[in-house]
C-alpha cells in the first residue's frame, strides 16, 4: 500500500496540533490522580457550556465502554434496549452490551440507519410480563453508522414516545460533532433539549488521540456511575490527559473546526465520484462519510493505493471517511485514481 492518506475510518487520522499540545501541557507537573485535578475540572466546566449547567460528566478511555456502561448505569439485566440493526452496539461491540448489561438487543432493520416512532412501536410489547424483556432503552446514533442526520424534530418524537413508554433515550455520539455541523446548530439542541437522557460523546475520531465522555442530562441517572466505571476498568489514574484533550477540543469551537472540515471533504468527495457510471452512492452525504457500491473486481486495485473499508461484502458497497486532517488534494488524488482505475 502506499502512503497515501487513509479513507477507511476518522479513528485513522493524526492527532490535532492544539490537542497534542494540551498533552504535553499536562505533562509538565504532577497532579492528583482519578480526576481530582484542575485538568478534569476545567473540561467539566466547557461540557457544561456546551450542554448545560445541569449534567454529570464522565470521562472514559473508548467510545465501547461509554456506550456499555452508560446504558447498563439506568437498565436492569432483565430489560431490552432497542437500537437499528446498523447500530454500532449491535454490529462491532462484540456482544458487549449483552454480555456487560445483561440485556436483550432489540435491532430494527432500517434503509438509513435512522429509527422512527412507527419502527419502534412494535417492539414495546410485554410490558409488566414476567415472561419477556422489559423495554427500557431506545439508543440511537448520531450521525447514524450510514452518515446520516437525525434533525431535532425526529430526536424529540423518539425521546417523547420513549418517555410516555418510561423508557429512556440513548444517543451514541462517537461523531456528534459532525452531526451538530451538517445540522449547523449546537450540540445542546440535539440533545438535552430534544428530550436525550444520556449521551455518549466522542473526541477520538475528531481530533484527540484518545478519550470519550458519558453525558448523563439527568443526574438522578449517574447516581452509581462512579462504581461502574471502576468495575468497567475505565477509571483512568492520570485522568488529566484524557481531560485536557477535551478541555482543548471545547476551546475556540476546535470541535466544530474539526469536523465542518471532514464534513466538507466528504462533500467533495462526493461531487468528484457520484457521475461515474460503475458507482452507486447509496445514502446521503450528510456527515464525514461517503457510501458506494462498487463493482469487486475494482476494489482490491484500490485499496493497494487508498485504503477503504468494504462495508458490505454481499453488495459490494463501500465506506469512505474523511478526517479532521484530510486535504482536498487527498481528497482530489484519491477522486483522480478511482477515475483511472474505474472509467
Amino acid at each position: 500500500m502506499s502512503n497515501n492518506k487513509h479513507f477507511g475510518s476518522d479513528n485513522h487520522s493524526g492527532v490535532h496540533p492544539d490537542i497534542l499540545k494540551a498533552i504535553i501541557n499536562a505533562n509538565l507537573d504532577h497532579t492528583i490522580a482519578y480526576g481530582d485535578d484542575e485538568y478534569t475540572k476545567r473540561a467539566i466546566k466547557k461540557f457544561k457550556e456546551h450542554f448545560g449547567k445541569e449534567i454529570d460528566v464522565f470521562f472514559l478511555y473508548n467510545g465501547t465502554a461509554a456506550n456499555i456502561l452508560g446504558i447498563k448505569t439506568i437498565t436492569n439485566s432483565f430489560n431490552s434496549i432497542i437500537c437499528a440493526e446498523t447500530a454500532h452496539l449491535n454490529v462491532h461491540e462484540c456482544c458487549g452490551p449483552e454480555k456487560f448489561t445483561g440485556c436483550k438487543l432489540v435491532t430494527v432493520p432500517t434503509t438509513d440507519g435512522k429509527l422512527t416512532v412507527k419502527q419502534i412501536k412494535p417492539h414495546i410489547v410485554g410490558v409488566g410480563d414476567p415472561h419477556q424483556a422489559q423495554p427500557k432503552v431506545i439508543s440511537i446514533t448520531q450521525p447514524t453508522e450510514l452518515g446520516t442526520v437525525y434533525n431535532p424534530k425526529e430526536i424529540q418524537e423518539i425521546s417523547d414516545f420513549a418517555h410516555k413508554n418510561n423508557m429512556l433515550i440513548h444517543v451514541d455520539g462517537a461523531r456528534l460533532c459532525n452531526a451538530a455541523a451538517s445540522l449547523n446548530v449546537g450540540m445542546k439542541q440535539i440533545t438535552k433539549d430534544v428530550g436525550v437522557d444520556l449521551l455518549s460523546f466522542g473526541g477520538t475520531k475528531n481530533g484527540m488521540m484518545f478519550g470519550e465522555a458519558v453525558v448523563f442530562f439527568d443526574k438522578k441517572l449517574s447516581k452509581n456511575f462512579i462504581y461502574i466505571r471502576k468495575q468497567g476498568m475505565q477509571l483512568a489514574s492520570k485522568m488529566r490527559f484524557i481531560s485536557a484533550q477535551f478541555e482543548a477540543l471545547l476551546s475556540n469551537d476546535l470541535w466544530l473546526k474539526n469536523a465542518k472540515h471532514s464534513n466538507e471533504m466528504a462533500q467533495l468527495f462526493y461531487k468528484e465520484i457520484k457521475d461515474i457510471k460503475k458507482i452507486k452512492i447509496t445514502q446521503k452525504v450528510q456527515t464525514n462519510a461517503v457510501f458506494a457500491i462498487i463493482p469487486k473486481n475494482y476494489i482490491v486495485p484500490l485499496q493497494k493505493e487508498y485504503f477503504f473499508y468494504v462495508f458490505n461484502e454481499q453488495t459490494s458497497e463501500v465506506r469512505c471517511m474523511c478526517s479532521f486532517d484530510t486535504t482536498k488534494e487527498d481528497v482530489m488524488n484519491f477522486s483522480k485514481t478511482i477515475r483511472r482505475i474505474i472509467v
